[in-house]
């Protein structure tokens, strides 16, 4: 794991050697290892290109510098993330007649775009963000794997085209603006992150998950080579053989591999079913105990810490536990929040920091369990959302005359059936599947901001396009694996981690696993009010039914109380306060009520204040005014 950055530029500039390595050196927390440097004109002498990298040692220690050139030097390389299928692939480049001078899967990619081109990103089986310049053809290949795991970032602007692994190291570069992209501000109201490409900030912009960029003659082309299986129609029919065994047998492999490290590794473990799983699996192909790491609150209905000690003791792991408190998040959120480069969406990035941390004193690398509500169907809004054809045609004197003014007069208690009405109630899917763990509705958004909805609607992902075919599980879960995942948790993961120079690693995100388990009917993945069928039938001999049986807590950060005590002036004081930096974008009475409500415990609205919260945060971390 590591951090890149880079230049393509039009002409001679006097600032870009000095520019680029301001940009490594903004990224130098994922890479403390090493660091090293390219820069080269075309034959013309015309454009100039600069790569950079900081490295973070996981395989090959010792001969793994980059940027990584070819025998003749005429492709070069930076490169982050992890191949994980390099060792096949460099056994057939080789029979191909191409010479390795190291062990690192990076080489590997060089050979590989030698041999195919661009169209190598679909050989590859790991998680990646690369720059690969190509003298011969005088092209820059940009690249991004298929979910969306590691970051690329990129801005162009008067014939300058900058790229990297995090926002801060292009605004490390001379002359880049900070300017707050209002469209994009609206979508932050509604998703409680910005949909992929946008940023919050103009001009700089995400590549997309599963697509590369080709970079000739001032010309950026992008191109999409992969969309998640589940994009298509459902198959309908139950596939030959034993599908939980088939399912055991691809996750147990997806493990496995991402086992390959020349460094101490270990795993999160919460005590779920996700992580629990991976830990069981891991525990095969170890012969030394393995390295868990959990991480609890003070406020014990919030913390899972006793069980995940029950998977540390069932499976003899080195286990080591951290307990956070509210004065961790205060005393680390606007450090946390310039480590995100944008506000941080959920409080959960605090303990995750924390423990990546803890994890670092003795591991350079861990497996998580992300990515498995996504792809296996995980949460209450995976049972709720099949019923919202059925909702919809109740009457709407029912709907909005009975039903939805008593959900709404509930306390608290019953916030999974508020949350389910309210959402339900929203016919525009657009509007819905973002709603379920997002904050704000358009209607909701206009009554609260002062903000006008962007002339154009770009529509945030291939999600939108069409649902012709696609059950409503399939449906919510593609939203899931195009927008929430990639522009949220895995942003959250990667920088979280990579702040602490902690590699993660993340099993159910296998592209193989994926497909295997998307070729099954739905009810594999959820059936009646069960989510995660068929991983819970896998683990049913393996994991205690303490775990497989008990409710989702979902790593939840006690903010629902803390706001409502001991933070409530720090909040108000931010969001309302004479030196407030965003209030400008809220009615002033709107924004009142909310904080009202939730004082008062007669709503909860964590989600939105605490996104309000972080969102002043980073306009103050940066620099920025409404």
């Amino acid at each position: 794991m590591c951090g890149i950055a880079g230049y393509l530029a039009a002409e001679e500039r006097s600032e870009l050697g000095a520019g680029l390595r301001g940009m490594a050196a903004a990224l130098a927390h994922r890479g403390p290892d090493d660091e090293g440097f390219f820069e080269a004109a075309t034959r013309d002498g015309e454009r100039r290109v600069g790569l950079a990298h900081r490295r973070l040692s996981i395989i090959d220690l010792s001969t793994g510098h980059q940027p990584m050139a070819n025998e003749d030097g005429s492709v070069q390389i930076v490169f982050n993330g992890e191949i994980y299928n390099f060792p096949g692939l460099r056994a057939e480049l080789i029979g191909k007649g191409h010479v390795f001078r190291t062990r690192s899967d990076t080489e590997t990619i060089v050979h590989a775009y030698e041999e195919w081109g661009p169209a190598c990103v679909t050989r590859f089986r790991g998680m990646f963000a690369f720059a690969l310049w190509d003298a011969g053809k005088e092209r820059l290949l940009l690249a991004r794997d298929r979910y969306g795991k590691k970051p690329l970032f990129l801005y162009e602007a008067q014939g300058l085209l900058l790229f990297a692994s995090e926002i801060k190291a292009i605004l490390a570069f001379p002359g880049v603006p900070r300017r707050v992209d209002h469209g994009a501000l609206w979508d932050y109201f509604a998703y409680r992150y910005v949909p992929a490409p946008a940023t919050l900030l103009e001009g700089i912009r995400k590549l997309m998950p599963g697509s590369y960029a080709v970079c000739e003659r001032g010309v950026v082309t992008e191109i999409p080579y992969f969309a998640p299986d589940d994009g298509a129609p459902s198959p309908g029919k139950e596939p030959a053989g034993d599908p939980v065994a088939g399912f055991l047998e691809q996750l147990d492999e997806a493990v496995r591999v991402r086992m390959i490290s020349d460094v101490p590794f270990g795993a999160f473990l919460s005590g779920g079913i996700d992580s629990s799983a991976v830990v069981a699996m891991m525990s095969r192909h170890s012969d030394l105990p393995v390295k868990t790491f959990s991480v609890g609150f003070t406020e014990s209905a919030y913390s899972e810490l006793a069980y995940a000690r029950t998977i540390a003791t069932q499976f003899h792991t080195d286990h080591h536990e951290l307990t956070v408190s509210q004065d961790h998040l205060m005393e680390h959120l606007p450090a946390l929040v310039r480590y995100r480069d944008a506000p941080v969406a959920e409080p959960s990035d605090i303990p995750i920091y924390l423990l990546s941390r803890e994890a670092r004193r003795t591991v350079k690398m861990v497996l998580t369990g992300e990515g498995a509500d996504e792809f296996l169907g995980g949460y209450p809004k995976h049972v709720f959302e099949r019923y919202a054809g059925t909702y919809q045609l109740l009457p709407a004197a029912v709907r909005r005359g009975l039903i939805e003014p008593l959900c709404r007069s509930l306390p608290y208690r019953f916030r999974r059936a508020k949350t389910a009405v309210a959402n339900l109630a929203l016919a525009d899917r657009s509007e819905r599947l973002p709603r379920w763990f997002g904050a704000l509705s358009c209607a909701e958004r206009s009554r609260l901001t002062r903000l006008a909805p962007p002339a154009v609607n770009h529509k945030p992902a291939a999600w939108l396009d069409s649902f012709r075919g696609k059950s409503a599980l399939r449906g919510i879960l593609y939203f899931d694996q195009t927008s929430w995942l990639p522009d949220n948790l895995l942003e959250r993961g990667d920088r979280m981690t990579m702040a602490a120079s902690l590699e993660a690693r993340m099993p159910f995100m296998d592209h193989q696993l994926a497909a295997f388990v998307s070729a099954l009917p739905d009810e594999w993945r959820v059936r009646g009010l069960t989510t995660k069928r068929i991983l819970r039938e896998g683990m049913r001999r393996v994991l205690p039914a303490a775990i497989l049986e008990r409710p989702k807590i979902g790593f939840r950060v006690p903010v629902n109380e803390w706001f409502r005590g001991s933070m409530r002036g720090y909040l108000t004081d931010h969001l309302l306060g004479p030196d407030s930096r965003t209030r400008d974008y809220y009615r002033p009475q709107a924004l009142r009520g909310y904080l009202d409500e939730h004082t008062a415990g007669r709503q909860n609205h964590e989600k939105l204040l605490w996104s309000l919260l972080t969102l002043e945060i980073w306009h103050r971390e940066f620099g920025l005014s409404a």
